[in-house]
């Protein structure tokens, strides 16, 4: 949360019995020293303007007795910052942090800033080792101290300088900015601060120049920098770092180092106010703020697609960084292109190897394409937050569009959706795997594996006529298949359901009969259907009769096409993915019909019908009752 959007602070100071943890409390909200000391305090609060950030602090003491310890683990647990106390007249107690308290911390899993306090500096002998030499092994064994300060409640020494040192680690933290062990940034602090060195890189030639360092001060700090500092800048860089200052301006190497010296020097509000005003949170990503887009909003049957400006845009980036101009990006160029963003937004294995890739696993512009649609129809929010960490430009909401609802599209008999999700249904090694490898043009492989997870494949496929969609293929593994179909809206996302079976074993053909079926009753049931097409795998084995004989009944039957027959080792799909893309443009035809169906249209009609004469019956009466009135009238007059 950046310092702007807290209402405020809350820190909980514990430590042994005696450590001084209410006096301490006392004498930085009073500038007095308590001549009684209560048990515990109630919660005390610092006003907003006690501190520069102008956050309100709230503190909170706790018991260190045993019979309190689960309110004090609850208190600690709500924690922003821990004040960890230890009295520096009783070594004993500064022994307990390493033995006992930091210990006990990390069991209750709290990950906040600690801050250790070494109370009653005025007592402490001066033959004991400085702080420096005490703290240095404690603070490298447990990295979430985030400063170590001695302080006199009585003398008023340094009592102040322990809540803002506590502020100072919620609001400006360490952690997620700066590896204290190698004493270098972290990669995702690297990677941000890179995206905004882009941003305010106006000219695109890789340096800041003056004007720019100035427009970016302005922005950050509202105030300009003056020449001499500009200059005074470049020379501190300059002096510890040749490559961080170019003729031409600041490098990314030296604004790199800048933020590296602020951090170093204890100045990280630096660093965090420039995080904060490009948007980033705590966890050095985009905030929700930022990635706002109401357009995102949509029905369970509607879905999301990149717009021709977002697929411009992305074929140019491909271009950009296919720095060898092979038609493909290498891991290396893909991880540079990505290189402003957090992580690769393609490392979770739903997006790994699902995407079209030259021989050498460079990933071509359809593959590059297609990971974009799938990431966005997966994950449209994820993908809006991708397409600005890498440059997007104007409104970001202008990348998308939501498509028609899939019960509209059935009703005007037509579809226009540019990305399609089929999924593939089909008993265990009936061939699932190896179409969804065909679709990215991956070779067969006779070694099958199970299939864990969720699987998908995704490539652009061509249609009579030169128009391009994206083909999106979802594994739907047979363990699954009864948790899926229990629930209502469990269909609403697919365009099209293949059931693959093997043609040379008739149980796996029972198999996808059975799934066909259920698949079927499940769109009748909750009004959603979805074409079905049934694929004969393994066409380069005998085919087992009864396959063929019970497959051309079915179809008859539920009222689809017969079955397509491919092979996919010996290569032979035909015109598989076009028929799979066309029968999701005419979402209408091969909608199955089951015996149960049949009997509840049949019914439909019936009523329907029964209503319609029950209301000309009506209509009729009441007519006759009108003119019996009007000819009694006549008759009375």
């Amino acid at each position: 949360m950046a310092s702007e959007g807290r209402t405020r602070c809350q820190v909980v100071v514990v430590g042994d019995p005696g450590t001084g943890k209410t006096s301490l409390i006392t004498a930085v909200a009073t500038d007095s020293f308590p001549e009684r000391v209560p048990l515990v305090l109630p919660p005390t609060r610092l006003p907003h303007d006690f501190y520069p950030d102008r956050v309100p602090l709230v503190i909170y003491d706790t018991s260190s007795r045993q019979e309190d310890k689960a309110k004090t683990d609850m208190e600690c647990k709500r924690a922003d910052a821990i004040v960890l106390t230890y009295a520096c007249d009783r070594p004993q107690t500064l022994e307990r942090l390493s033995s006992y308290w930091l210990p006990e911390l990390r069991a209750l899993e709290i990950k906040v800033p600690v801050i250790v306090v070494g109370c009653k500096l005025d007592l402490r002998d001066d033959r004991q080792p400085s702080l420096e030499q005490v703290m240095a092994p404690l603070m490298h064994e447990f990295r979430e101290i985030e400063t170590c300060i001695e302080c006199s409640s009585i003398k008023q020494v340094q009592v102040a300088e322990v809540f803002y040192y506590a502020q100072k680690a919620i609001l400006h933290p360490t952690a997620p900015l700066f590896d204290q062990e190698s004493q270098t940034l972290k990669p995702r602090c690297v990677r941000a601060l890179k995206r905004i060195f882009i941003l305010c890189d106006h000219d695109r030639d890789g340096t800041l120049n003056d004007a720019e360092l100035n427009d970016f001060q302005v922005k950050c700090f509202n105030a300009p920098l003056q020449p001499s500092e500009v200059v005074g800048v470049k020379k501190v860089v300059s002096e510890k770092m040749a490559e961080g200052v170019s003729n031409d301006g600041l490098t990314l190497t030296g604004f790199l180092f800048l933020h590296a010296l602020f951090i170093e020097r204890g100045r990280l509000e630096t660093t965090w106010t420039v995080l904060r005003k490009f948007g980033y949170n705590d966890e050095i990503e985009l905030r929700d703020d930022v990635l706002l887009c109401p357009s995102l909003k949509r029905a369970p049957d509607q879905s999301v697609e990149l717009t021709e400006n977002a697929i411009d845009f992305l074929k140019r980036v491909f271009t950009a960084f296919d720095l060898d101009g092979d038609g493909a990006l290498k891991l290396q160029e893909l991880e540079e292109l990505f290189s402003t963003a957090p992580s690769s937004p393609w490392e979770e294995s739903i997006y790994r190897d699902a995407a079209e890739t030259n021989s050498v696993g460079g990933l071509t512009l359809n593959g590059f394409l297609s990971s974009w649609s799938l990431m966005t129809l997966m994950e449209p929010q994820k993908s809006l937050a991708h397409l600005i960490y890498i440059g997007y430009p104007g409104d970001a909401s202008s990348a998308f569009r939501i498509t028609r609802r899939r019960r509209l599209d059935r009703k005007k008999q037509r579809s226009q959706r540019v990305v399609f999700q089929a999924y593939v249904f089909g008993a265990t090694n009936s061939g699932k795997s190896a179409l969804l490898n065909a679709l990215v043009g991956r070779p067969y492989n006779e070694a099958s594996e199970h299939t864990k997870g969720v699987h998908c494949a995704a490539n652009v496929v061509e249609q009579i006529g030169g128009s391009k969609k994206t083909l999106i293929l979802r594994e739907v593994n047979e363990e699954s298949v009864a948790g899926l179909l229990e629930k209502k809206d469990a269909m609403m996302d697919c365009d099209v359901a293949a059931f693959v079976y093997d043609s040379s074993d008739a149980a796996s053909w029972d198999r996808a009969h059975e799934l066909l079926v259920e698949v079927a009753a499940h769109g009748e049931l909750n009004g959603l259907e979805v074409p079905c097409l049934l694929i004969a795998a393994k066409d380069d084995l005998d085919p087992d009769p009864s396959c063929v004989q019970n497959a051309s009944r079915v179809c008859t039957e539920m009222g689809i096409e017969a079955p397509i027959s491919v092979s996919m080792k010996l290569g032979d799909i035909g015109n598989l993915f076009r028929r799979i893309v066309d029968a999701a443009q005419r979402p209408h035809l091969s909608i199955p019909e089951t015996e149960q169906g049949r009997t509840q249209k049949h019914y439909r009609r019936l009523i329907k019908r029964s209503l319609t004469v029950a209301a000309v019956g009506t209509t009729v009466t009441i007519a006759g009752i009108a003119i019996y009135r009007v000819y009694a009238r006549r008759k009375d007059n």
